[in-house]
């Protein structure tokens, strides 16, 4: 009988034990919100305005300066190379620019050498047969090579048809005239030219050959003067 009522007690608080050790139901875990980081912008570097490419600096071109066809050089007395003495290498007469005033001299610094010189000499050769007839026109050959000589410069202008004064030139008198009109006067090749008229004022001709009409041109104007 005791252990019948031992038995049940054992019972019973089982019992009352499986009945209230309910299984917990876990409280459902809120998940937290995920925290999304804001994004953090960095400010953009400012940029170095573009450079403004300078400008080229502009190129100022000299204007190109044209010789008139006989430019005037001015002076207040005649150049002393006017009064040195020259002798004719075709009649050994000896002879100045200074003879020739009132008149109109058309003179060319040139050497044997040089075929430009005789081209242009060619030139003169035709404008002679053109202007024959006026006797107001003197044409000087200046030979300004210091290695030539009058027996030379004579058998050349006789070879070749130049009837014209011809002289060989002192060293002082082309010193002179590169001085005053430029060292051009000195290359021969260039066919350096030059003017006196009636007055003993020098003009100078443009470089280069210039033709028999050309001279002509140049030439009527001072042999017009006066008239």
């Amino acid at each position: 009988m005791f252990k019948f009522a031992v038995l049940l007690i054992v019972i019973f608080t089982l019992l009352i034990s499986a009945c209230s050790s309910e299984p917990a139901v876990e409280a459902p875990v809120e998940n937290p919100q995920q925290v999304v980081p804001e994004e953090t912008t960095a400010p953009l570097a400012e940029m170095p305005p573009e450079a403004t490419p300078a400008a080229p600096a502009e190129t100022v071109q000299s204007p190109v300066e044209t010789l008139p066809p006989a430019t005037p050089v001015e002076m207040v007395d005649s150049p002393a190379w006017f009064g040195v003495a020259l002798t004719d290498v075709h009649t050994g007469q000896t002879f100045s620019i200074n003879d020739y005033r009132g008149k109109v001299v058309l003179l060319e610094t040139l050497a044997i050498w040089c075929s430009n010189c005789k081209k242009q000499q060619n030139q003169v050769k035709a404008l002679h047969e053109v202007l024959a007839a006026n006797e107001d026109l003197v044409s000087i050959g200046l030979d300004i090579d210091p290695n030539e000589n009058a027996g030379d410069l004579k058998a050349y202008t006789a070879s070749n048809g130049f009837d014209w004064i011809y002289a060989v030139a002192p060293v002082e008198v082309a010193r002179e005239i590169s001085n005053l009109y430029g060292d051009q006067f000195l290359n021969p090749p260039s066919t350096p030219m030059l003017v006196v008229d009636r007055n003993g004022q020098v003009h100078l001709l443009p470089f280069g050959i210039k033709s028999a009409q050309e001279l002509q041109e140049f030439l009527e104007p001072f042999l017009n003067e006066g008239i």
